[in-house]
Formats: structure tokens, C-alpha cells, sequence
């Protein structure tokens, strides 16, 4: 199968007003059930536990409402796309420009395993052989599905603050050497000049520097109005396991047995986008908070289908998606074991 066999471009027609529904639909009630929580007695910490519940949903729907705009897909706009991502970055605490310039790169090498090894960076069958018997454990381990606990609370709350600080210590000692060579004329284009392992472009940088002061201004704003330990406690909580929802999902679309991981050497992108991802058939309420992404051959057949119309265009085009691997969540564990790529067969493996 092709990408031209298939109905796309109807599909890809974004609606604003469609979008704003989205954007209310998900920001009140999780701004609400803050509310809800911070009037929940001291003395009854368990009436919190379903309200957490909520809002870890509601904050992976967050996520990928805010996937959706870094595709520029969820409003008709690319202005209103970024000015609703980098609110749902802030909600998330994720700078999402950054964010979305690297999905893109997963988007345009999907199922090229040379060029992108997913996102747990997966190392090949020959590699991992000549691992010690502890780097194989060491391996083994930090790919482990109770990792995406920690991995989740490192990659929202401490990541993005994390790279502004290691990318600001760096940039200090490269304007000190632009002074020193340039004097004061240095000034204009010293932030142009930088090139950074933790930002590619000025406009990541901006979109890093304030998303970090509008997530530690809702911090402390929170936190003075839910009290620091209260609010710590359940934001943690919220931000480590919606993380790992929506990590997990990503992971077990492109990871599982038979799943195309092809050399660069031959890779098709029809093939990467159809037989590279899964359909993950969801229950219909999970299907809302992750804004339909389970249909996701289609999603990468065209990222520009807003998340509203993946349904209708999954379903128009059923008849070409009658092979492709469908999993549903209790075919998730079995995924996590997929985690070596054999080069020569391109195939994913389990460990031996």
C-alpha cells in the first residue's frame, strides 16, 4: 500500500472553533478539579485519590492536545497553534517548540531505526552483545516499564529546567569568549552565534527560557495557594503518571513484534507510517483523553489530520488497515519486551 491509496486531504481540514472547544473541554475541568482539591479536608486525604485520577487524564489529554498543535493541525492557524501549544506547555510543564521540532524528526524518519531508535534508544542486537554482563542488566533495566515512573517525573518536571541551566552555564562561558574577541559589538548576534546540545535555533531558546518562568510563576503561585507540600504532592504525583501514560502509549505504537525497523538502506515511509505504527484500540473514554491518537497509521500517514478528524478518516479508510497490528491494553506488557533491533534482519527483538 501507498500513501496516495488512501482518503487523507478531506480529513485534514483543521476548525477553530472546533479547536476552542477542545481547548475549554480540557482546561476548565482540570483547572476545576484543582479547585475541587484544594477544598478537600486535610483529614480525608483518600477523597483526593479520584480526583488525582481525573487530573492525570486530563493532563495527558493536555499532552496531546498540545501534540496536536506542534503539528499545527489542532487550530487553522500556525500563530493560534503556537500560542495554544506553548500554553499547553505551560500547563505541562514541557517547553513545546523544542518538543514538537524533535517529534517532527520522528515523524519524517518513522520506521528508518539508522535514523531514529525511539524513545528509548534502542541499541542493536550487535551492540548489545558486547555489553558486560552488568551493562546488559543496566540495559535491560532502565527500559523496564516501572521506569517510566521516574523517566516520566524526570522528563516533565526536571528535563526542561535541566537544559535551561547546563544551556545558560554554557552560553556565559561563549559570550564571555565572544567579549573578549569582539568587545561590545558581540552583543547583537551572540545568541544567534550559540549552538547548544540543549537547543538547535534562537526560537528554541526563547520558547525554553519562557516556558521556565511561566511554569516556576505557576509553581510558586500554586504552591502559595495550596500550600507547598500539598501542592507538590499532588502535582508530582499528577505530572509522574500522566508522563507515563502518555510515554507508554507512544512507545507501544512503535514498538512491538512485527513492527517495520528497516536500515535507512531501502526504508520506505509508506511502510514506516502503515506497518511501523499500531492501531491501539482504546476503551472510548481513554480514546477522549488521548485525543484519538491510537489511530495512529493514520496519523502518521498525514500529522496535519487534526486530532477531531482521526476517527471519521480511520474509519474511511478501514478497508486498507485490515492488516496492520491492532493491540489492545492488555497487549501493552508485551511490548515493553521489544526493546533490541536486529540491523541485519530489521526486526525488533526480544532480550535472549
Amino acid at each position: 500500500m501507498r500513501r496516495s491509496d488512501f482518503v487523507l486531504k478531506p480529513y485534514a481540514q483543521s476548525s477553530n472553533a472546533r479547536a476552542a472547544a477542545q481547548l475549554l473541554n480540557t482546561l476548565v475541568p482540570y483547572g476545576l478539579l484543582w479547585v475541587l482539591l484544594a477544598n478537600i479536608p486535610s483529614q480525608a486525604p483518600l477523597l483526593a485519590l479520584p480526583v488525582l485520577a481525573l487530573m492525570v487524564l486530563f493532563s495527558a489529554r493536555c499532552f496531546s492536545l498540545m501534540h496536536d498543535c506542534g503539528h499545527y493541525a489542532l487550530f487553522e492557524s500556525r500563530g493560534l497553534n503556537r500560542a495554544a501549544g506553548f500554553l499547553f506547555g505551560i500547563v505541562n510543564a514541557i517547553p513545546q517548540y523544542p518538543w514538537s521540532r524533535g517529534h517532527a524528526f520522528h515523524h519524517k524518519h518513522n520506521g528508518d531505526w539508522d535514523m531514529y531508535k525511539g524513545p528509548s534508544a534502542l541499541v542493536t542486537t550487535e551492540e548489545y552483545e558486547s555489553y558486560s554482563p552488568f551493562g546488559k542488566w543496566f540495559y535491560a533495566f532502565l527500559r523496564h516499564p516501572l521506569m517510566l515512573f521516574p523517566g516520566g517525573f524526570f522528563y516533565l518536571i526536571i528535563k526542561p529546567r535541566l537544559a535551561l541551566l547546563l544551556g545558560g552555564f554554557d552560553f556565559l562561558g561563549h559570550g564571555a569568549q565572544q567579549l573578549r574577541q569582539q568587545g561590545l559589538a558581540a552583543f547583537p548576534g551572540m545568541i544567534k552565534s550559540y549552538k547548544s546540545k540543549h537547543w538547535y535555533t534562537a526560537a528554541e531558546f526563547w520558547d525554553i527560557l519562557f516556558n521556565n518562568i511561566g511554569v516556576i510563576a505557576v509553581w510558586l503561585l500554586m504552591g502559595a495557594w495550596l500550600g507547598h507540600g500539598r501542592f507538590w504532592i499532588s502535582y508530582s504525583t499528577v505530572m509522574t503518571l500522566s508522563a507515563a501514560i502518555f510515554i507508554c502509549i507512544f512507545f507501544v505504537q512503535h514498538n512491538y513484534e512485527g513492527s517495520y525497523a528497516h536500515r535507512t538502506e531501502g526504508w520506505s515511509y509508506d511502510r514506516g507510517a502503515i506497518e511501523g505504527s499500531s492501531y491501539l484500540k482504546l476503551p472510548a473514554i481513554f480514546n477522549w483523553f488521548s485525543a484519538d491518537i491510537g489511530c495512529h497509521n493514520i496519523h502518521h500517514l498525514s500529522e496535519f489530520i487534526p486530532n477531531y478528524n482521526l476517527r471519521a478518516c480511520h474509519e474511511r479508510n478501514a478497508h486498507l488497515l485490515s492488516n496492520v497490528r491492532v493491540l489492545t491494553m492488555g497487549d501493552i506488557p508485551s511490548c515493553f519486551r521489544y526493546i533490541l533491533w536486529n540491523r541485519q534482519a530489521d526486526k525488533l527483538e526480544v532480550i535472549p
